[in-house]
């Protein structure tokens, strides 16, 4: 009998487990004295059967750690430039935008943290951005004055964020295709930067019709010098939660591809599949 029940105490804490909407952290930004993050992106993840975790700016590798084991999946947001000279060795340019030192830190450090514990990893915008410097790769810093066969509008300006402005082409074979249902899509547009060297272990696969970098997946392993717990790792370069803002249901299915990928139980819980 007490072996019944305690085989029911287990399906039961199983079930409970299983059950449990994940938990997707958004990372933040600083303005001023305040911590915060879009509500885009939290309405974003709720929408597609998450609960949102804003993960606030900070310095603290304990906080940063502590922050990944308790969180199921992770969004990188989207933001100022990064410091050239420090995270890929070049010289910054004239056009070079803000840069924000902390928030480098911080989005560098608990991506990687991220990445070795395995959790999946959404990067927006400067998030896609960010899994060049983190792991390797580089950016252009300007588009306009390091790319001048660019044409394509890459900054819509005073365009809603709802509004898609230029189209993109996406690998048939990606993991974008298959959650969009399509290889043809046309994403809104917010940077000057983007993604020049592909570091090691990840692919392009999808581009706008200039030729610029507009998702990246992980499809290998990463530079050995990274600690890699093999977690799915995607970034665009537009911005979905905007698009979802608008009603858009296609750009919703990105955010319902990274909750769905973040149910899967822990190994620790002892109740995986």
């Amino acid at each position: 009998m007490k072996r019944f029940i305690l085989f029911v105490v287990i399906i039961l804490s199983c079930t409970a487990v299983n059950a449990r909407k994940p938990l997707i952290g958004v990372s933040g930004y600083t303005e001023g004295s305040k911590n915060m993050v879009n509500t885009v992106y939290t309405n974003a993840v709720r929408l597609a059967g998450g609960i949102p975790v804003i993960v606030p700016v900070t310095g603290d590798d304990e906080v940063i750690e502590a922050t990944v084991a308790a969180i199921d999946g992770l969004i990188m947001t989207g933001g100022a430039d990064f410091d050239p000279l420090k995270w890929f060795g070049e010289e910054p340019i004239n056009e070079l935008g803000e840069i924000q030192p902390a928030r480098d830190e911080f989005d560098v450090k608990l991506i990687r943290a991220a990445v070795k514990r395995g959790i999946p990893v959404l990067g927006i915008c400067r998030g896609e951005q960010l899994m060049a410097v983190a792991f390797g790769g580089s950016l252009w810093q300007d588009i306009p004055s390091q790319i001048p066969a660019s044409y394509v509008k890459h900054r819509q300006g005073s365009t809603p964020g709802s509004y898609g402005t230029h189209s993109i082409v996406i690998d048939a074979n990606s993991t974008l295709a298959k959650v969009f249902g399509s290889t043809d899509y046309v994403v809104n547009s917010f940077h000057h930067q983007a993604i020049n060297r592909v570091p090691k272990g990840f692919s392009v696969i999808a581009r706008s019709a200039d030729g610029i970098v507009e998702a990246v997946e992980r499809t290998g392993a990463l530079d050995a010098q990274f600690e890699d717990g093999g977690g799915i790792i995607i970034g665009v370069q537009f911005h979905p939660e905007a698009l979802v803002g608008g009603g858009d249901k296609t750009a919703l299915m990105i955010f319902k591809y990274i909750v769905d990928a973040s149910k899967t139980c822990d190994e620790t819980d002892g109740c995986c599949d």
